[in-house]
């Protein structure tokens, strides 16, 4: 694939992670957060591990190795989804997004603190400038509101899955592992739907569309493609196009949900933008830690 088809795939696949919040936000006219999340990442889950099974990937062998793809899917989809949506009944898609990806940011604290990773200058300037953006963001909010807490939430739960998948990952077959954390992760929340809220959902034809877009386009061809792209390109580079992310989700909550672009969500996500880039940034011919988790927002 030459340069221009795998620019036009990295795209595709920012576009559908961010896009996937101001789509999910519209879901939540049709249905309960933790519902809709369940129901999107069980049937994601379950056709993905309908195809791993065809194509005969590699699966555990041993009991061990289930329990760690439950527990990335315990962060990774169930942590990390559950809040998004839960943040989306109170914050808008533009700010449930740029708070959510601020996980490559956390990743390099955590990363510090809890598994003794050392990073580059630039990225803790990274670090630096996201925590101005959060702060910028969050701080011009005339009035607070929990979705924020929500939001900053899933941006914990995801850098806390990242790390997870960078321990235990290289033990594990990519295409399984995605497979039942996000089936793990599904059943987990439709578990705690009944126990957290009112679970409903109203069938019509356009939160049938909208389930479907979320299952099959921004879980399913999201993950393949940037996993594609990862596996068929500098994963270095790559990963530093993820701030293509917040900003589809700030574009596609204005577009398709009216979402006002006021000054201080438009300087804090530029700050968080940058951020992520020199995170995620490799200058230089050294190796520089990956901070890319599983994307399947």
């Amino acid at each position: 694939m030459n340069r221009i088809h795998m620019l036009v795939l990295i795209v595709l696949t920012t576009f559908l992670m961010g896009s996937s919040f101001a789509i999910g936000k519209m879901g939540l006219v049709y249905a309960s957060p933790l519902l809709l999340a369940g129901v999107r990442f069980l049937i994601a889950g379950l056709i993905m591990a309908v195809l791993v099974r065809v194509l005969r990937q590699p699966h555990p062998n041993n009991a061990a190795d289930w329990g760690k793809m439950l527990l990335i899917g315990a962060f990774q989809t169930a942590g990390v989804m559950g809040c998004v949506f839960i943040s989306l009944r109170t914050i808008t898609a533009g700010e449930s997004s740029i708070l959510t990806f601020t996980n490559p940011l956390l990743v390099v604290v955590f990363g510090t603190l809890f598994a003794g990773m050392r990073y580059r200058w630039y990225q803790w300037i990274g670090v630096l400038l996201g925590l101005i953006g959060v702060s910028i963001t969050v701080g011009a909010q005339l009035q607070w509101k929990i979705g924020l807490v929500f939001g900053l939430a899933s941006a914990v739960s995801w850098a806390t899955a990242t790390l997870l998948v960078n321990r235990w990952g290289s033990g594990l077959n990519t295409w399984v592992l995605s497979a039942y954390q996000m089936l793990g992760g599904g059943v987990i929340l439709l578990v705690c739907s009944p126990l957290l809220e009112q679970p409903f959902f109203i069938w019509t034809g356009a939160s049938v569309l909208i389930l479907l877009w979320l299952s099959l386009m921004s879980s399913i061809v999201q993950f393949a493609g940037w996993y594609y792209v990862l596996q068929n390109s500098d994963p270095g580079r790559t990963s530093a196009f993820l701030f293509l992310a917040p900003f589809f989700g700030v574009l596609t909550g204005w577009l398709l949900l009216g979402e006002s672009l006021y000054p201080s969500l438009i300087t804090g996500g530029i700050c968080i933008l940058a951020g992520i880039y020199l995170v995620n940034r490799r200058f230089g011919t050294r190796e520089v830690p990956q901070l890319q988790g599983e994307s399947d927002r």
